[in-house]
């Protein structure tokens, strides 16, 4: 009994991964919601306001991918079933650093855009974020395009992942998908 328990606890994310593995998914969900939301509305007060919110969320969502980073780096995760094929590993972890990497990548081309387009960051209406690179409109349109492509195929990639995890759980019948989930009292 004590060897299972030793064993199911080894296959558990730490409740700080798991904790920010939720928060980051709500954030970038919300975030895309809002991107989708505020594209088309026409300039208002309202617009610079959801704008300065979606900025701000951005951000949060870069300063706690580099702390789940920072975690995952000094925490393994559990590893992958041994059921897994080597295939359906990599696959797996290709998938996750693509997460990663556009975790990354999409702030920091929201922050690239709103540079070139001319609209410093202000967190929370407090921290003055310096521009990356000075105005240019041309660029600015290009980054905003690269921006919102790379936020595209991010959502794509979490639906693939949220398919893969929901595929292990009601077709593998393995513990990929609880072991991210908090965990709950008997």
């Amino acid at each position: 009994m004590k060897h299972s328990q030793q064993l199911n606890f080894n296959n558990r994310y730490t409740l700080i991964a798991i904790g920010l593995h939720w928060l980051m998914a709500l954030l970038i969900i919300s975030l895309f919601a809002v991107g989708l939301y505020m594209h088309d509305l026409p300039l208002s007060p309202w617009k610079l306001k959801i704008f300065s919110w979606h900025k701000w969320a951005g951000v949060t969502a870069f300063l706690l991918v580099m702390i789940r980073l920072g975690w995952r780096f000094t925490h393994r995760p559990p590893p992958l079933p041994i059921s897994m094929s080597k295939s359906v590993k990599l696959a797996a972890h290709i998938g996750h650093g693509l997460l990663y990497l556009l975790m990354i990548a999409i702030p920091l081309t929201g922050w690239l855009m709103s540079s070139a387009k001319g609209f410093q960051t202000v967190y929370f209406g407090l921290i003055p974020i310096p521009d990356l690179l000075a105005k240019n409109k041309e660029l600015g349109s290009l980054l905003r395009d690269v921006h919102e492509t790379l936020n595209f195929v991010l959502i794509a990639i979490v639906i693939g992942h949220a398919g893969a995890a929901f595929k292990h759980h009601f077709i593998d019948k393995d513990d990929v998908l609880t072991r991210i989930l908090p965990k709950r009292k008997h």
